[in-house]
């Protein structure tokens, strides 16, 4: 029949060879950004990598340098100073700030995917002139959500907005904000109703300076010492009615959006940090020689590198795929909890194995190994736990199975 294919190989080859790239197939834009981030994180911060995880301080010249980059307003449109780039190209810089220091890469992800992206979406134009153009420039951007006794159970918050004429007061605390001790603004997440439970739950830009807001001292960590965590309280800060971004008691559904996206941004972390470790120990085992013989050469070390090596690249397709998905505008929830979840445990794996591979010299400080090993941890816990992961993608799965 004339215009029908009847070669059932030769029309599916006609009509899909080509039409998708492989995952690992990256714009010109992303490949020259992926590039410049790579050489930037080896000049400019990996001399610093190992005092400031010492000092547990972020080195302001590192923190100066990632502006003078683009690379905190990645998604910013140029008009406000930023890079006007993709999320896919933030999770590739976040991807390649960890494998030289995840908590560089945390201080990255947190501002592009988290902050920079709730401002972009909910802010007024008199909010986005204000806040985007020094958050591209010079400004750190903290998010304010978990408490003493929220923390899986995030909207069991218990910090208060009370309204008053055309300002609102806010008192509570919070825990475990990170960059805290940089941030020059902060979204914080109170509730106006608390009759409503979570539907009170609003999102108000409070400034660095404001009156009542105290910055606590910062957490004393097991790793990602260089970026600070801290505890913060609100006594009495008065916020005016124009701060709220948003709407009000939508701040639980932006918590939601964000936190989903922002998985993500952990993944790549994860998968960064990973990949970082591996790399700095593979050469290692092909010059250690023991018994005549290079460590590599091994039969039982070659099959545990090429496990870890397999597992790296899954977490890194899990992790594009969700992105991709994320930037087309397609359900992607799921995939972003696997590939945080899959990657957080990816990178225990990984660090542990690369410990055992370099032997005493992994155990020391004399070599990053360490570092990436108690680095990895926070994975399996911010931004939702492990078991929190498991749990969302059984939801999803058990309503594919509605139909």
């Amino acid at each position: 029949m004339l215009g029908v294919c009847t070669d059932l190989h030769t029309c599916y080859s006609a009509a899909v060879v080509g039409s998708f790239p492989p995952l690992q197939t990256y714009s010109e834009e992303e490949n020259m950004m992926r590039e410049a981030v790579k050489k930037y994180a080896q000049e400019r911060i990996a001399p610093f990598v190992s005092k400031m995880d010492e000092n547990s301080a972020m080195d302001e010249d590192v923190i100066k340098s990632l502006f003078e980059q683009g690379l905190m307003g990645i998604e910013i449109d140029p008009e406000y100073g930023g890079t006007g780039s993709t999320f896919f190209s933030s999770i590739l810089v976040i991807e390649e700030l960890a494998k030289v220091d995840p908590s560089v890469a945390v201080l990255c992800d947190i501002q592009n995917t988290l902050i920079n992206t709730l401002f972009v979406k909910l802010g007024t134009p008199a909010q986005k002139e204000q806040y985007l153009s020094r958050l591209s420039t010079d400004m750190i951007g903290s998010f304010c959500l978990s408490e003493a006794e929220a923390g899986s159970d995030a909207f069991a918050l218990k910090t208060r907005a009370e309204k008053h004429k055309d300002y609102y007061i806010i008192n509570g605390s919070k825990m475990w904000i990170s960059n805290a001790e940089h941030a020059g603004v902060f979204l914080v997440m109170a509730n106006v109703d608390p009759s409503a439970g979570y539907r009170g739950i609003t999102c108000f830009i409070v400034d660095q300076d404001t009156e009542g807001l105290e910055i606590c001292k910062k957490e004393n960590k097991l790793g990602l010492r260089a970026s600070s965590t801290c505890p913060l309280n609100f006594d009495n800060v008065k916020v005016p009615e124009k701060n709220i971004l948003g709407q009000i008691g939508h701040g639980y559904k932006y918590a939601i959006g964000m936190l989903n996206e922002g998985r993500i941004g952990i993944a790549a972390q994860m998968l960064g940090l990973a990949q970082g470790c591996f790399d700095n120990t593979i050469p290692y085992t092909r010059q250690r020689v023991q018994f005549g013989k290079r460590i590599f050469d091994f039969q039982g070390m070659q099959h545990q590198i090429a496990h870890v090596a397999t597992q790296i690249e899954a977490a890194r397709l899990l992790t594009y795929n969700a992105a991709r998905l994320k930037e087309a505008g397609r359900p992607f929830i799921k995939e972003a909890c696997m590939a945080k979840y899959f990657c957080a445990e990816l990178a225990t794996l990984t660090t542990s194995k690369c410990i055992e591979w370099m032997g005493g010299v992994g155990f020391t400080k004399d070599y990053p190994i360490e570092k990436y090993y108690r680095d990895c941890k926070i994975g399996t816990i911010y931004e939702g736990t492990t078991n929190v992961q498991l749990s969302t993608m059984a939801k999803f799965i058990d309503k594919e199975y509605d139909h």
